[in-house]
């Protein structure tokens, strides 16, 4: 009969580090964080990756969020963008 494959280590278990988070996963725990006003886990995932990397990360989250946020209101990425943060429509 044969055996069922042995369970793969995680990430960084094999070289005793720990686990690598991408600039993506870093923005979004950031992001998240700050939404939920929780300090220490958004000084957390800033800790992940660079500063230039978390920017670039955050940057890519609110154009993406603001695409979708567009489409799903059928407006435009710039009256969303000024809405969120209760700018006059320009």
């Amino acid at each position: 009969m044969r055996q069922p494959p042995a369970p793969r280590p995680s990430a960084g278990a094999t070289s005793g580090r720990p686990r690598q988070h991408n600039l993506f996963e870093a923005a979004a725990a950031y992001v998240a964080a700050c939404a939920e006003n929780d300090f220490e886990r958004s000084a957390e995932a800033s800790r992940w990756v660079s500063p230039e990397a978390l920017s670039f990360g955050v940057n890519e989250l609110a154009c993406r969020a603001v695409i979708a946020l567009a489409r799903e209101r059928d407006e435009s990425p710039q009256t969303v963008a000024r809405t969120l943060l209760g700018l006059p429509p320009a």
